[in-house]
């Protein structure tokens, strides 16, 4: 098949895309790629990216899914993260065999992170 997928990057919508654009770096060590004008950016650490945009015809931003996010080693990013954020939950090891644990961004978009337990 010639038309392979390549990526799946989520686009979700920011209130204030300065202030996402300032959490993501300063909290989970994003970098901004890509911006045009005040409407869309596109955030990215290490293969992972995201992307934000500021449509007000669609209202406040909210999702229903989790945005989640594989990492080597859940443990170690939380230590390194929570002096800055709250923990919707976890870090723990879950009966389905991963660690992980949730935080929200500024917008209350459910971010979770984990890895395989080896379990």
């Amino acid at each position: 098949m010639s038309n392979r997928f390549r990526a799946l990057s989520p686009m979700l919508q920011s209130s204030d895309l300065e202030r996402t654009i300032a959490w993501y770096e300063s909290v989970l060590g994003f970098k901004c790629t890509s911006c045009w004008q005040d409407n869309w950016c596109r955030l990215e650490r290490e293969g992972v990216s995201i992307m934000f945009m500021k449509n007000e015809h669609f209202g406040a931003p909210h999702a229903t899914a989790v945005q989640y996010i594989y990492v080597q080693d859940a443990f170690e990013l939380w230590n390194n993260i929570s002096g800055k954020v709250k923990a919707e939950w976890g870090p723990e090891k879950m009966p389905y065999g991963m660690v992980e644990f949730a935080i929200k961004d500024p917008d209350g978009y459910l971010l979770s992170f984990g890895h395989e337990s080896g379990e």
